[in-house]
């Protein structure tokens, strides 16, 4: 099964938000945990048993884990697994972006199936390009896998080149245009998604023909509410997959915190 169907299949059996894993220092401190590899892993790992089996996808953040070398590396690599083994789909937040044989190897890094940090999806950056991308999206055609591609993000510095125009549109605009052009003719969805903040309200994008999933960061800490995402997306969200990390993680480190704090949201998300 494709990606777009496995993320469609996912969000129709599992109610909720992309449940973010930010093993940020200031989260470990919150928690009580050392602010080292020992303590990155006991993060990871109560967030997986919290959400594991709750959130259609969880997205680990690549940064945190990257910031402490081969050893975290090592830690998000048994994040990955364990989150699969608890039945989510995993998103790596990696925002990676360059051409050439560079991208083919950040795709094969990500999307190959053979690769020790293969996951279901990977965000990518086309601001050097969207045809710059096309290693990335043939190996995740190859494999089965997705991307989701930044569009307008839900940072204020990114509109002064995602909202600039060129030949009347957007460039915002013209990444879901590139998008909807990968996923022309796929059932229900096709594996390239695009990434919009959920913290805009109408965000002057038409959505209308990309026939993939959205990533709608922002929901929750950074401001986002239900509202804002039905004025982005319209009431039904259909394929609109919000995603959440501090609001989710503050009440940790308790399990049953978590885990009542992803319900909270999720009822809001469905009401």
């Amino acid at each position: 099964m494709r990606f777009g169907a496995r993320l469609a299949a996912a969000m129709a059996d599992r109610a909720g938000p992309c449940a973010g894993i930010d093993p940020h220092p200031a989260l470990l401190r919150e928690w009580g945990l050392p602010e080292d590899v020992t303590g990155l892993e006991r993060f990871a790992a109560t967030c997986v048993e919290a959400f594991g089996d709750l959130a259609p996808v969880i997205k680990p953040q690549s940064a945190f884990f990257e910031a402490y070398g081969s050893a975290g590396i090592a830690v998000l690599e048994r994040t990955v697994h364990a989150c699969r083994e608890a039945g989510a789909l995993v998103l790596l937040d990696a925002k990676r972006g360059d051409i050439g044989s560079t991208m083919a190897a950040y795709a094969r890094a990500y999307l190959a199936e053979d690769a020790p940090l293969a996951v279901d999806a990977v965000t990518l950056s086309p601001y050097l390009g969207f045809g710059s991308l096309e290693p990335a999206l043939a190996e995740a055609e190859r494999s089965g896998r997705g991307v989701f591609v930044l569009a307008l993000t839900s940072n204020p510095e990114g509109a002064e080149v995602q909202r600039a125009t060129v030949d009347n549109r957007s460039v915002a605009q013209r990444i879901v245009d590139g998008a909807a052009e990968r996923n022309a003719g796929a059932e229900p969805w096709g594996d390239v998604g695009v990434v919009v903040g959920a913290t805009y309200g109408r965000t002057g994008l038409d959505l209308s023909g990309l026939n993939g999933p959205v990533l709608a960061p922002g929901f929750g800490a950074q401001g986002a509410t239900v509202e804002t995402l039905r004025s982005a997306f319209g009431t039904g969200l259909r394929g609109v997959l919000p995603a959440s990390a501090r609001d989710l993680l503050t009440p940790g480190p308790g399990v049953a915190a978590l885990r009542d704090r992803f319900a909270e949201v999720a009822a809001k998300l469905t009401a």
